[in-house]
């Protein structure tokens, strides 16, 4: 797996967050090679002000920050965290941070980006691009070329301006725009909508992960999660808007409720339904964290999740044993890792090797998911993770 940028006589040395000795997937793809060839033949003048937005891993924000004041904005934790760790492992110069929930900065010279997967969070942040920007200021974003249709073109007009888009380089191309569209109504951020057959009313933020509608993996995890008194604390790992959380607390409300995501924009929306839903008084934290860093061992009685399986752009399964192992550290003498995932990803083997075969059990299964149950055995606290 390559982990040196080698452009235009420069060298920086990427890993992708967190670091794994056995990484095989790399911190920066064709589409970030593509901007920066693309920038660096403008020849700017030094002291630039460049806004990167979704900066997977900081290879943008490494690179521009040697000549220019950067601002990198993602609504991802860990790309914030694999950013600096890049930036300081190759001795870059200060670059500030802001999630895509903030205002542009003001006397930005140039902005580029990578397209984000939802339309959704791409429409909130190209109104806040229109209402911030001068039609001065260029924007230039990337992506693979089977990802920008006419739709996402017509997105851009729509809401930010004029656009056209560059021939394809290693299957990506740019998108060149500019704040010269005539103002529209302001975008709302939030769509709200209701759970049929749940007392539950949901509040999505741009980015949240199925944020129009409830995913179908959450649907069957709502008809088998517990009644137990017994619940005094919960964690909802990848937590999304925050529906299984509040289910959870409907059933046992006197459960302490921790929801944890790597997206600013599922905590901050889980935040706000947890307490729409739950009311004020209810004793909840949410948390945008990598998985459960510094967390305290043996902690809580009960993890519950529905691991992704993609980081970024890329397929991957470490999410989930991160997320498994985690849980396993912190989970009390007999507590208990409530999982879903689809059949064909083979959590049942995980967790088997992780908690031993007579402590996973099957809570329930359709035609297309499993939930799966696995209890800390406390004969197998020195088992190696």
């Amino acid at each position: 797996m390559k982990t040196e940028l080698d452009l235009h006589d420069r060298s920086l040395t990427l890993h992708r967050f967190p670091k794994r000795s056995n990484e095989t997937l790399q911190a920066w793809d064709a589409g970030d090679e593509y901007l920066i060839n693309h920038v660096e033949e403008l020849a700017l003048p030094e002291n630039q002000n460049i806004v990167v937005i979704n900066d997977n891993f900081g290879a943008l924000a490494c690179w521009f920050s040697e000549k220019h004041n950067v601002t990198l904005m993602s609504d991802s934790f860990i790309s914030h965290k694999g950013a600096k760790q890049n930036l300081r492992d190759n001795q870059c110069k200060q670059v500030a941070f802001l999630s895509t929930m903030d205002e542009i900065p003001e006397n930005t010279d140039l902005v580029l980006m990578q397209l984000p997967k939802s339309n959704r969070h791409l429409v909130w942040l190209l109104s806040q691009l229109r209402k911030s920007l001068p039609a001065s200021c260029p924007i230039i974003a990337v992506n693979k070329a089977k990802e920008i249709h006419t739709s996402t073109l017509k997105l851009f007009e729509k809401y930010l301006g004029e656009t056209t888009t560059s021939l394809a380089w290693k299957k990506h191309r740019l998108v060149f725009s500019h704040a010269t569209a005539q103002p529209i109504h302001a975008v709302d951020p939030m769509t709200v909508w209701g759970v049929d057959g749940e007392n539950i009313q949901l509040k999505n933020l741009p980015n949240v992960y199925s944020g129009e509608s409830l995913d179908l993996g959450a649907r069957f995890m709502l008809q088998h999660l517990p009644q137990a008194p017994e619940l005094k604390n919960i964690i909802d790992l990848g937590c999304g808007n925050g529906v299984l959380s509040i289910k959870m607390g409907q059933l046992n409300p006197k459960a302490h409720l921790t929801c944890v995501d790597e997206s600013f924009m599922a905590v901050e929306s889980a935040r706000q339904n947890l307490i729409a839903n739950l009311g004020e008084g209810r004793d909840i934290e949410c948390i945008a964290n990598n998985c459960l860093d510094d967390f305290k061992p043996e902690s809580t009685c009960m993890v519950m999740c529905n691991p992704p399986f993609h980081q970024q752009q890329a397929i991957t399964d470490h999410i989930a044993w991160q997320m498994f192992c985690d849980s396993k550290q912190i989970l009390n003498q007999g507590g208990k890792l409530l999982v879903i995932g689809n059949r064909h990803l083979g959590y049942d083997a995980k967790l088997k090797r992780l908690f031993g075969d007579k402590n996973v059990k099957l809570v329930a299964s359709n035609n297309k998911f499993v939930i799966l149950q696995a209890t800390k055995n406390p004969a197998k606290l020195g088992a190696k993770q």
